[in-house]
């Protein structure tokens, strides 16, 4: 393989710029596609339907795979599953993503039923619209972690010691988001410590499968419990009310925003941290065994 005479830290600055005027374009054709920039001129803004934000998120992925793909090969020069998405061996990190993202969502919304910070509704099952969710939320785990874990905590990993290169990667994931409504100084931190979890096991093991599992649980579950997620509204199939809006339950940037989120969300950085360090222990030790 060539040698790449550019620095990690170097290419990742060289991808912004393409970033958003590539994936932009192709995001605004998206927003064509789905009738949001006829609907937006004729009626000014709408809330998006699920079917429209899948339809923009989804040009968006393309836009930014073709050009991910042409950095890789032509910048980082690697083969493009190099970002962690080889297959073989990744069946239990996703599992594990997929029951850790549940897990957590699951008992945020018992304690805060159990405290009193929510009152439980009803149930409201509407197939197509948890299929679409689910689908939506396939999408932007895949683009997210692809872009935040894959290319830009990789790169840095190239250029400095791995936990500044996470610590940085998860506070541009922070950054990335605060601009989405309902924000606060207690989502940004939740956002950083989410950043954290999906990038945790990155740097052990180099695959993008837990990142990817756990983007898609913590979100996908995150709104079937009720709560918007980011500051973003979208299907529920269980409906609450608020006791009141306030930084325990996360009110309406959603779980979120949420002072037992970082309570959650630390405990489950150091569970991440003994278990990934001890299962490359062992592969260290298998490999000078043998």
């Amino acid at each position: 393989m060539e040698e790449n005479d550019i620095k990690g830290w170097q290419r990742v600055l060289l991808l912004v710029l393409p970033y958003l005027f590539f994936v932009g374009i192709f995001q605004f054709v998206g927003m064509v596609v789905s009738g949001q920039e006829t609907s937006v001129a004729e009626v000014g803004i709408q809330e998006e339907t699920t079917l429209q934000r899948i339809i923009v998120a989804a040009f968006g992925l393309m836009g930014f795979l073709l050009l991910i793909s042409l950095f890789m090969k032509y910048v980082d020069k690697k083969s493009f599953l190099d970002l962690g998405l080889y297959f073989k061996n990744n069946g239990k990190d996703i599992l594990f993503g997929v029951l850790a993202g549940l897990l957590i969502m699951g008992m945020g919304y018992g304690l805060l039923i159990l405290f009193g910070q929510l009152e439980f509704k009803e149930m409201n099952f509407i197939g197509i619209e948890f299929l679409l969710t689910l689908v939506l939320y396939t999408i932007v785990s895949f683009s997210e972690e692809i872009l935040l874990r894959g290319y830009i905590l990789r790169n840095f990993m190239e250029s400095m010691n791995n936990f500044l290169a996470l610590l940085l990667s998860a506070i541009l994931f922070s950054i990335m988001h605060s601009a989405n409504p309902n924000i606060s100084w207690i989502g940004f931190v939740n956002l950083f410590l989410a950043g954290i979890i999906m990038g945790l096991p990155y740097i052990y093991t180099q695959s993008l499968w837990f990142p990817i599992a756990f983007h898609f649980s913590w979100n996908f579950f995150q709104s079937l419990f009720g709560f918007n997620v980011s500051g973003m509204n979208s299907y529920s199939l269980i409906e609450f009310s608020f006791s009141e809006r306030n930084i325990i339950n996360g009110g309406d940037f959603g779980f979120e925003g949420s002072l037992l989120s970082i309570l959650l969300q630390i405990s489950l950085i150091f569970t991440l941290y003994f278990t990934y360090r001890q299962s490359k222990q062992k592969n260290n030790l298998t490999k000078i065994v043998n």
